[in-house]
């Protein structure tokens, strides 16, 4: 059977904003499946912001299960991200799920795998998915050259940028921001 791809998911946290964004392709081979998934969600009490590439179903199990580490949490990210993370890479059931979280607040921008991984970024940006590559490149080019720019913008110019270059990124894009 292919495999399913689809969806460029890119954080940006710029001048005291964060910003997430993502696209809305899903593929299967050569044939787009939908080209409006809604990828990008907020999350306890609109504190947060969740941004996943993946398998969608298998997305979705981690995003229910990442919702419940918070609300266990009070809405402390990191712990919350270190408990799912550890949760997922031992859980039997988990174990075998494919997908990867981007998830901000106010202070904190994670990147969350399935092999235990709760990254933090180098810099003010990241990017997930099949156009990963090329929204973070074009995310970092825009940061440096033009800093006056909002988190919300880059994140968002980041995504067309990625959509003319990746056949598996469209420009149905989905931005949510943090102020």
């Amino acid at each position: 059977m292919e495999k399913t791809r689809g969806t460029t998911i890119v954080m940006a946290r710029h001048n005291n904003q964060v910003a997430v964004a993502g696209d809305g392709q899903v593929t299967l081979g050569s044939t787009i499946l939908k080209g409006s998934a809604r990828k990008v969600r907020r999350l306890y009490q609109d504190k947060i912001i969740c941004g996943f590439a993946g398998a969608t179903a298998d997305a979705l199990t981690i995003l229910e299960r990442f919702e419940d580490q918070l609300s266990k949490y009070s809405g402390q990210l990191t712990r919350a991200a270190v408990e799912l993370a550890k949760n997922w890479r031992m859980d039997r059931s988990l174990r075998r799920l494919e997908a990867v979280l981007l998830t901000a607040d106010q202070e904190v921008s994670l990147m969350i795998t399935g092999s235990g991984d709760v990254l933090e970024p180098d810099g003010e940006v990241m990017a997930i998915g099949s156009g990963g590559p090329y929204a973070l490149a074009a995310a970092r080019a825009m940061i440096q050259e033009a800093p006056h720019l909002t988190a919300a913008h880059i994140a968002e110019e980041a995504l067309k940028i990625a959509g003319n270059i990746c056949v598996y990124t469209n420009d149905h894009i989905l931005v949510e921001v943090l102020p």
